[in-house]
């Protein structure tokens, strides 16, 4: 039976939110167990605040940002193959800190948030630029298209979300340490696809940046030349009869 092969992936600059979740999903499969203790510590903080009260849920995941921000550094080394930098470290802290209360608004909030400064840290890494220039960087890669960077990690937190209930609901069995063994399992195992995603979405971002450059015009604007009046030593130019 003959099956259709499927179309060629748009470039950066054009790739759609669905089609960043579906490279952000090949780029785990092809680094599946690099990548897998990325989602260490959102599974550490998880099991650490199941149970209490949401306050103490937030102080826990605030508690935890710098690890937090070492797992986005670490996805951004394995999907662009580049050294981690202690500023990139720091932009990451200083980004995902306000995360955790954010969400006690509304997730939308937070992601908005992330949206608009998290490509500072792939940017820090890639460019190799120093603190303030990579905060600026990161939001002017942000805002060469907002949309498309508030929609595909939106689109990630909602994959991830469904997943994770999803095997949570596979894996629990009766009593509280079913429960908790299913959380960890899903944390560790699909909060990694945030950090890939987030660290593939500069790609997307800064292919968006360049496409809208103007490119340098010359002098001339691409006009033809004059005709020269005197070319043939006449005063007045050649014409046909």
């Amino acid at each position: 039976m003959r099956t259709r092969s499927l179309p060629a992936p748009l470039p950066p600059a054009e790739r759609t939110v669905g089609q960043l979740v579906a490279e952000t999903i090949r780029a785990y499969g092809d680094n599946f167990w690099r990548a897998l203790p990325l989602g260490l510590p959102l599974a550490v903080s998880t099991q650490l605040s199941l149970g209490h009260t949401s306050n103490v849920q937030t102080f826990v995941l605030f508690a935890f940002s710098p690890l937090i921000a070492l797992a986005y550094v670490g996805a951004v080394r394995i999907v662009h193959g580049v050294a981690p930098t202690p500023a990139a470290w720091l932009i990451g802290v200083l980004v995902f800190a306000p995360a955790p209360f954010l969400t006690r608004v509304l997730i939308l909030p937070a992601v908005a948030w992330l949206a608009l400064f998290g490509q500072a840290v792939p940017a820090a890494m890639i460019e190799r630029l120093g603190f303030r220039a990579a905060l600026e960087r990161g939001r002017k890669l942000a805002l060469a298209d907002y949309v498309h960077a508030l929609g595909s990690l939106s689109a990630l937190v909602v994959v991830v979300g469904i997943s994770e209930l999803t095997l949570i609901a596979l894996l629990r069995s009766q009593g509280d340490n079913g429960q908790r063994v299913a959380h960890a399992l899903a944390d560790v195992v699909l909060s990694p696809l945030l950090y890939l995603g987030g660290a593939l979405l500069y790609l997307d971002q800064a292919a968006r940046v360049s496409s809208r450059t103007p490119k340098p015009r010359s002098r001339d604007a691409d006009l033809h030349p004059p005709d020269d009046a005197d070319a043939a030593g006449h005063p007045d130019p050649q014409v046909e009869p």
